[in-house]
């Protein structure tokens, strides 16, 4: 494994959750980050400014850069992107974190939601990537690593909130692309998804309150690490379970990142019964939305 001392991120949407939980591993090793959200103000009801991100980081070892960035606008993004590789002198890692979540059926999803979610999540993915990319290309071991889901096209993901599925699907199907294309220059492209749901607020304001049912973001961030720090060239085109990539690296004992010890885990959307039945894990299925 490769350290991330003085590598330098680029995580979008790293004010708060699962973004900035990846950015604060890799300031344990005295990385570089640069913290990429919108969030300036504080929020009435969420946690966290790329502000308060860059206090944490640099508390845990590393050294931060916030810029306020909508991933919706490639002239925010690009300015971004040479404004950190200016700073730090380049940009090894792109995680494309930034997402945003609607689990309504077609006549609740109105075309301003779900150009929303196409915008941030799937053309984000991509338009982020874009940019990275001349600067990944010089880069020692360049990784994209995309928070998006396994390939599935199970109807049962699509049915309840097709609008959703097709931007968190699109981020899968950069990595599928990208890791193809950018072969050729030694980037990894990879995508990682939580086996369990997570305890983020996204989580809490859009299923309720699953806190017992779900693990801290810091197992997402244990996995993300143990991803961008393998050689690029050997590690591309996976679509990674957090769970699994640490198992891989010999950890049997995931009680750390449970929230209640005692109660039974709830599997994550998108993750199937097959993937469910091949882990010791014991989880309970996430209830599915019903179809009108």
């Amino acid at each position: 494994m490769i350290s991330l001392q003085a590598k330098t991120l680029f995580v979008t949407g790293a004010s708060r959750g699962i973004g900035l939980a990846i950015a604060r591993r890799a300031a344990r090793d005295g990385a570089n980050v640069i913290i990429a959200a919108k969030t300036a103000d504080p929020h009435p009801r969420l946690a966290g400014t790329i502000y308060t991100a860059a206090r944490e980081i640099e508390e845990a070892g590393g050294q931060a850069l916030p810029i306020v960035v909508d991933v919706r606008d490639e002239t925010s993004v690009v300015r971004a992107m040479h404004q950190g590789a200016d700073r730090f002198g380049g940009i090894d890692i792109l995680v494309n974190n930034a997402s945003a979540l609607s689990l309504t059926d077609t006549p609740n999803t109105d075309m301003k939601r779900f150009d929303l979610m196409q915008q941030i999540n799937a053309r984000g993915t991509y338009l982020c990537t874009r940019a990275a990319l001349p600067h990944l290309r010089h880069a020692a071991n360049p990784h994209v690593l995309n928070l998006s889901p396994p390939l599935d096209l199970d109807p049962k993901w699509f049915g309840p909130h097709v609008a959703y599925s097709i931007a968190k699907f699109g981020m899968s199907l950069c990595t599928l692309g990208h890791a193809r294309e950018f072969a050729s220059f030694g980037i990894a492209v990879n995508s990682l998804w939580p086996l369990t749901t997570i305890d983020t607020a996204a989580v809490r304001n859009h299923l309720g309150d699953l806190t017992g049912a779900s693990r801290s973001p810091q197992i997402v961030a244990d996995a993300a690490y143990a991803i961008v720090t393998q050689d690029a060239r050997r590690v591309t085109g996976n679509f990674f379970l957090d769970e699994e990539v640490l198992r891989a690296q010999g950890i049997e004992d995931f009680s750390k990142y449970a929230q209640d010890p005692l109660a039974p885990l709830s599997a994550d959307y998108f993750v199937s019964d097959a993937i469910i039945n091949r882990l010791p894990t014991r989880l309970i299925a996430l209830p599915q939305l019903p179809v009108d």
